[in-house]
């Protein structure tokens, strides 16, 4: 059933029917079923992807034993505690392995990355060794084994080395190239429908008249949302009219897997607004003890998700990184992860009432003692838009603190491990 629950003042008092941050999160997330579509990209164009399977690996890597440095690869056991001294028969470059036995009392040149030859168990770094013609004398104490990577020691053939829903990073894709993966198979692209309403709004390279704004939540939306490698479909700025907001909708919610909006119909401020979701989806209004954006609209239109956001910057920006991107995600098929949470001190005293969960903008750096330490950016207004430009973090206070004395403890979001 459908729940309509009248906008809040800043001054209305929590009722017990607002929901906190983590149950409102969780409550959306339950509702929210990964995409099975998905397809082959070449290894190049596959980084934020998702992955559709696991990843099995198909060899070793290293494929072979070879060298971690350039020296003499030798027999362990030709080692003597003092000076060993041994034939050079030959040489060992990556890609050009040497091709014979090597025997007891026998040395190869061997470079780094080097295939170890047949019968070599170890490795002898180049400063730590003499060569005279074809002698090769050792100094210092050396041990069987050294400097060399085993054949597997990165990957084992037959090992899963990621796993379906992981999203691929740099790192990935230089571990699936050493694999000799060319394409890998991964979940589709979410498509993803917004639109501003109001009728202050104006789209940038218009005339602003008298009482007139620039829409700025749009290219917050596009920029969030282009780094989760969505497939974006901008709907500008839509009339503030019934007809206007329901064709809006339609055909968003035809077009996308998920419909976001800022204003207006975020929390129902026009009677009709609210008729007309009731009349295509099934959306919820929600109170969240959060601040900055109380209000939260979720729900679905035909089988569209549906998110109404808050018409203020900041507050788009706070709910969409709370609750949108997770569920975004998970509608991509990626696995949750919680936030990444980390401690600071907090550099001033920081001014907060009981009631709301805050999520006040910071920016995190090391002190001179190499701790890590918190400042505000200034003013924390929800329409404060340069406070979001400025920091690098989000400073958390929950329900229950009734503010924060420098040199506390608080509880920092990095915005790097928001993506």
């Amino acid at each position: 059933m459908t729940e309509f629950i009248a906008p809040p003042s800043c001054a209305t008092a929590e009722p017990s029917t607002t929901l906190k941050v983590d149950e409102a999160r969780k409550r959306i997330l339950q509702q929210i079923d990964a995409i099975e579509n998905w397809r082959k990209v070449a290894l190049r164009d596959a980084l934020g992807q998702i992955l559709h399977e696991d990843v099995i690996a198909p060899l070793s890597v290293p494929p072979h034993a070879n060298s971690a440095m350039d020296g003499y690869a030798l027999r362990g056991e030709d080692l003597k505690k003092e000076s060993t001294q041994l034939k050079l028969v030959g040489s060992a470059f990556a890609g050009r392995p040497f091709g014979e036995i090597v025997n007891s009392g026998e040395c190869v040149r061997i470079m780094t990355g080097g295939m170890m030859p047949q019968g070599c168990n170890t490795v002898i770094m180049q400063e730590q060794a003499e060569l005279n013609q074809d002698i090769v004398t050792l100094h210092g104490e050396h041990h069987p084994g050294d400097n060399v990577r085993l054949a597997g020691e990165d990957i084992q053939a037959g090992t899963v080395v990621l796993k379906a829903g992981h999203r691929l990073i740099p790192a990935d894709l230089g571990l699936l190239a050493s694999l000799g993966f060319a394409e890998i198979a991964v979940r589709r692209r979410i498509r993803v429908a917004f639109f501003s309403t109001g009728d202050e709004l104006k789209s940038l390279g218009e005339a602003l008249q008298p009482g007139d704004i620039y829409d700025s939540n749009r290219y917050t939306l596009f920029a969030m949302l282009t780094r989760l490698d969505a497939e974006i479909m901008d709907m500008g700025v839509i009339k503030d009219t019934p007809d206007a907001v329901r064709h809006a909708l339609l055909h968003a919610s035809n077009e996308a897997d998920v419909v976001i909006t800022s204003g207006g119909v975020s929390v129902g401020e026009a009677d009709y607004v609210k008729k007309l979701l009731a009349e295509l989806g099934e959306v919820n209004f929600w109170r969240i003890a959060l601040k900055p954006g109380r209000p939260l609209a979720f729900g679905k239109i035909g089988k569209a998700h549906f998110f109404g956001l808050p018409g203020n910057p900041v507050a788009v920006m706070v709910t969409f990184y709370q609750f949108v991107q997770p569920a975004l995600l998970q509608l991509a098929g990626a696995a949750y992860q919680p936030p990444l949470l980390l401690q600071a001190i907090a550099a001033e005293n920081i001014r907060k009432r009981p009631g709301r969960f805050e999520f006040q903008r910071g920016l995190l750096r090391s002190n001179t003692a190499n701790q890590l330490e918190v400042t505000m950016t200034g003013e924390q207004g929800s329409g404060i838009l340069h406070s979001m430009s400025q920091a690098n973090c989000f400073i958390l206070l929950d329900e229950d603190c009734d503010g924060v004395v420098a040199g506390s403890s608080v509880t920092v979001q990095p915005f790097a491990g928001l993506i």
